[in-house]
């Protein structure tokens, strides 16, 4: 310690650890910010729309070429390339084309708007009847859990996929040993 009357200049240690954090939370706080629309949109009200054309199973493309892309449900690949059909991915792509065959559904979106493919997400309501919901109790299609999405709706497709396995249908049947 120095005496009191010692005015030399004290030499305090550079600031580079604040001078680093600070970058770091500016980074932070400005990935957030661009981010923010899509994640903090609010779940929104049914948008009627037009179905142009259903890709398979869990994808539909509208009219207005906007890629749907169904919340929480994945069913077997049909048109994946250099990939053959998965069992069940036809029937999943036929029970989608009859469920919105007359063309019109209404979407319901949660807080998550696109996915990493730029595709929007949605629950897909024709009438009072969900197509994700619906394709899980026709056993054409399993849950996805480890996505963030409302947990009432992960409620009900837990108990859709639990009717569509206990009955042994689509992708749930026991098939016969050869």
């Amino acid at each position: 310690m120095r005496p009191p009357w010692d005015r030399r200049r004290r030499v305090r240690p550079p600031r580079i650890g604040v001078a680093v954090l600070i970058l770091v939370m500016a980074v932070l706080l400005s990935r957030y910010a661009i981010d923010r629309p899509q994640r903090d949109a609010a779940p929104s009200s049914l948008d009627p729309a037009r179905v142009e054309r259903v890709v398979d199973g869990d994808t539909l493309l509208l009219a207005d070429r906007t890629r749907v892309r169904l919340i929480g449900v994945d069913t077997p690949e049909t048109v994946k390339p250099d990939t053959p059909p998965e069992p069940w991915g036809a029937e999943a792509s036929q029970f989608t084309r009859e469920f919105v065959a007359a063309g019109s559904v209404r979407l319901e979106f949660d807080e998550q708007r696109l996915d990493q493919h730029g595709r929007t997400l949605a629950y897909v309501w024709v009438g009072d009847q969900m197509l994700n919901e619906e394709l899980l109790r026709a056993g054409l299609a399993r849950a996805e859990f480890h996505f963030r999405y409302d947990p009432k709706k992960k409620d009900r497709f837990r108990a859709a996929q639990k009717e569509a396995k206990q009955a042994q249908r689509g992708l749930w049947e026991k098939r016969a040993a050869n």
